[in-house]
């Protein structure tokens, strides 16, 4: 997939998850690349202000922002650049505080996740099916 294909796979991933999560009535802003500088910097004035609690966005967050409440990161897709997954799952736990990242992971992406484990000398446990039971 070519470069400009890539982007449009992802926004429309963006776009398709944004309005399913609003739906089934979730509060939820999103943000890309594409957008207008100054539509992102509302987006994240809302989001910094918790007028929106989840924020749907491209890798144009996994770097250079730093926001205090944000304790879960999700990676709907497993991203296959190591520094990339870093700075992704390091959105959460920021400021000294703990934060969780969650991966959904397809039967294709087991091998990035162990060579990740592999290089950062980590093991990334799955979660189990239950883990509404367990909160």
């Amino acid at each position: 997939m070519d470069v400009q294909h890539a982007d449009s796979f992802y926004l429309g991933q963006v776009d398709w998850l944004t309005e399913k999560m609003r739906n089934n009535n979730f509060t939820v802003s999103s943000m890309h690349g594409d957008m207008p500088q100054k539509e992102r910097d509302a987006i994240m004035g809302e989001f910094q202000s918790g007028t929106t609690r989840v924020l749907i966005t491209t890798d144009v967050w996994a770097r250079g922002l730093d926001v205090q409440q944000v304790f879960l990161v999700i990676n709907y897709d497993l991203p296959n650049n190591r520094e990339l997954y870093i700075h992704r799952i390091g959105r959460s736990g920021r400021f000294g505080r703990k934060g969780v990242a969650i991966n959904f992971v397809r039967s294709d992406d087991i091998k990035i996740l162990r060579d990740m484990e592999q290089y950062y000398s980590t093991q990334i446990d799955e979660m189990p099916m239950n883990v509404v039971d367990l909160i």
